[in-house]
């Protein structure tokens, strides 16, 4: 073979595999740039792109929400339906007879506080917008205003009373309790499951009695009257469950 051959055969090897690199290349730029469910497409990522990064699937689930079955739906959820906002006050589910089960919701609409009721099948897809959940103290409650602080950055925040619901009456100095926020704007708010109290009023053991009742009314230091066991004297300190008003156990000291 001739110097002149084997230059010419050498160039011909270089070309095939450059072109098999190339080929390579493009496979996975083509790859990149098609979109598919497992990976973000470059066009989705670039700022240059013709959709922008806030249009992309991602941050349109991470800003608007998802998808659920209505029956899944709870009260203090917050939803979008025809453009507005709402939060589920009530979730009941009905059955229609023949016509299958629906959820009746009792919804409050976000921007202007009205309440609207809402029918949607149990299955129906209903789109569930994410909210904020922060954690405050309780400075104090004045009226049908509470006033609380944020631990970290100490803004103080006014809300009112009504977004603890009956849980309202639990409020005291000090205590930590949870906000949901939507854009900003408190939507409700919650106590912790389980607090401390003290009984005001109630009625002293009788002694010698041998039938005696399993629960006897007890006035709490918040005002609300409790079921509490026979036993139990003024002045100590007991656990209440906030959901249900429910006794459950002595405090420990």
């Amino acid at each position: 073979m001739t110097w002149h051959k084997h230059k010419h055969k050498h160039k011909q090897c270089v070309k095939m595999k450059a072109l098999e690199v190339g080929k390579r290349l493009s496979a996975s730029l083509s790859f990149l740039l098609k979109p598919n469910a497992a990976n973000p497409t470059l066009a989705s990522l670039c700022p240059s792109s013709h959709h922008s990064l806030l249009s992309s699937p991602w941050s349109a689930s991470q800003d608007r929400g998802v998808k659920v079955n209505a029956i899944h739906l709870r009260p203090g959820n917050v939803i979008e339906k025809s453009g507005r906002v709402y939060q589920v006050v009530e979730s009941e589910h009905k059955q229609r007879g023949r016509g299958g089960a629906m959820m009746q919701l009792e919804l409050r609409d976000v921007d202007n506080g009205n309440k609207v009721s809402l029918r949607f099948g149990t299955e129906e897809p209903v789109e569930r917008v994410f909210v904020e959940e922060k954690s405050f103290s309780c400075l104090y409650t004045e009226k049908n205003t509470a006033f609380l602080i944020e631990p970290e950055t100490f803004d103080q925040l006014q809300v009112p009373l009504d977004l603890f619901g009956k849980s309202a009456a639990y409020l005291k100095e000090e205590m930590k309790v949870r906000l949901q926020l939507y854009d900003g704007r408190p939507l409700s708010a919650s106590v912790p499951k389980r607090v401390t109290c003290t009984i005001k009023e109630t009625q002293a053991p009788m002694k010698g009695i041998t039938s005696t009742p399993r629960y006897k009314k007890a006035l709490l230091d918040n005002g609300l009257t409790v079921q509490v066991p026979p036993y139990l004297e003024t002045g100590e300190e007991i656990i209440i469950s906030t959901e249900d008003d429910s006794f459950l156990g002595r405090a420990n000291k």
